[in-house]
């Protein structure tokens, strides 16, 4: 405690240039949380994908359909808990800017699969027993005012109607919260899109299982696509996390991108902070050999350098984390339905400090150590 007054009284020895490099730890911090902020929202579905969960899709691509009865058959695999299907619907509410994430799903297995996007059970029950009936995740809710019992309308960019409408009016049965997840979804009944469409009749996206052990993953895996190998239409099961992954992947020129953006940007920044407080040691060349004249060793002068870089530094990174993850909040308020998981993760905070203290000790702990390999006559005359 005795070397605190000495620490700010070096801290204020050049206010301004001691607050533009505690500015320039704040950018280049805040544009490190906004890149772990990018890319989370680019990967975090995947990050999040249930360890026990296996997708089926066809074997050509997404945009190919399976037929509704593979579903039967897959249930009927010894290992496999339920299983559920999903069909793409996109979905405009309104105006076309307002693209959603609607899909089609089993109105039982789905919450079974997915028990964490389930509603209240007396939602529930209005879901099972409305053939309109949706379920949507809050923040897509408090985005448009949707509320329980509220009609609304979905137009299709895919789909018609055999009366050659695009338009499916939903009843909103429930709404669903997941903790730092996806709650940006529209989930109505299969059988209502199902019976009035004009094409994929008897048809869905891709099927999710849950299995009973995740070890057994590969096996069955293997053995839900030898089931429908040589068909008209062949299967390709992976992990949740790989399906994901895939949807990713479709962004995965633009995330790298951003990437080496703004890590070209974070690392200058870096720099330019480095060489501002390595200049500050240079310059108090003197002050460390009076300090050393009047008998502090060279640990203790060492030690208090390394604390005012680290002051700087860790203040400056917590602060420029902060600020990242309230400005990736804000945008993605902004693009909920793009990126809505928009928001620095949690487990980049220790990174984040890991780099802040690197950077202080780095930066300081070269000319120190010039310094150090100086007698104190010479550290008076270089001053």
């Amino acid at each position: 405690m005795k070397y605190l007054p000495l620490l700010w009284a070096n801290l204020r020895r050049k206010r301004v240039r001691t607050m533009l490099t505690f500015l320039s730890v704040v950018v280049a911090f805040l544009l490190f949380g906004l890149l772990e902020a990018v890319s989370y929202a680019l990967t975090g579905g995947a990050e999040l994908a249930g360890q026990d969960r296996l997708v089926t899709q066809h074997r050509v691509s997404l945009i190919q359909y399976l037929p509704v009865s593979y579903l039967d058959r897959i249930r009927a695999i010894d290992g496999v808990k339920v299983a559920t299907s999903q069909d793409w619907f996109g979905g405009i509410y309104r105006d076309d800017r307002n693209q959603l994430t609607a899909t089609a799903v089993e109105p039982e297995s789905f919450f079974q699969v997915y028990p964490e996007m389930a509603p209240p059970p007396a939602q529930m029950q209005v879901w099972r027993t409305t053939r309109t009936a949706a379920v949507v995740g809050s923040d897509i809710a408090e985005r448009f005012g949707w509320k329980v019992g509220d009609k609304v309308p979905l137009r299709s960019n895919i789909f018609r109607k055999k009366d050659g409408a695009d338009t499916w009016d939903l009843d909103i049965a429930g709404i669903y919260h997941v903790d730092n997840g996806d709650n940006n979804n529209v989930f109505f009944q299969y059988d209502y899109l199902n019976e009035a469409r004009t094409f994929g009749h008897d048809e869905v996206g891709w099927i999710i299982l849950r299995i009973d052990d995740p070890n057994r993953a590969p096996a069955i895996s293997a053995q839900i696509d030898t089931l429908f190998a040589n068909s008209s239409t062949e299967t390709r099961t992976t992990t949740e996390s790989a399906f994901l992954q895939g949807f990713a992947n479709q962004m995965g020129n633009i995330g790298r991108i951003v990437t080496i953006v703004a890590a070209a940007v974070f690392f200058t920044m870096l720099l330019v902070t480095a060489n501002a407080m390595a200049q500050s040691v240079r310059e108090r060349v003197r002050d460390i050999a009076v300090m050393r004249t009047l008998g502090f060793s060279n640990g203790s002068v060492v030690s208090l350098v390394l604390a005012e870089g680290l002051a700087i530094t860790v203040a400056g990174g917590l602060v420029g984390l902060w600020l990242g993850d309230a400005l990736a909040r804000s945008v993605g308020k902004q693009m909920s339905q793009f990126l809505p998981l928009m928001m620095t993760p949690p487990n980049s905070y220790v990174p984040g400090m890991i780099l802040a203290v690197g950077l202080g000790v780095l930066s300081c702990a070269i000319p120190c150590l010039q310094v150090w390999r100086l007698e104190i006559v010479e550290q008076l005359r270089r001053a």
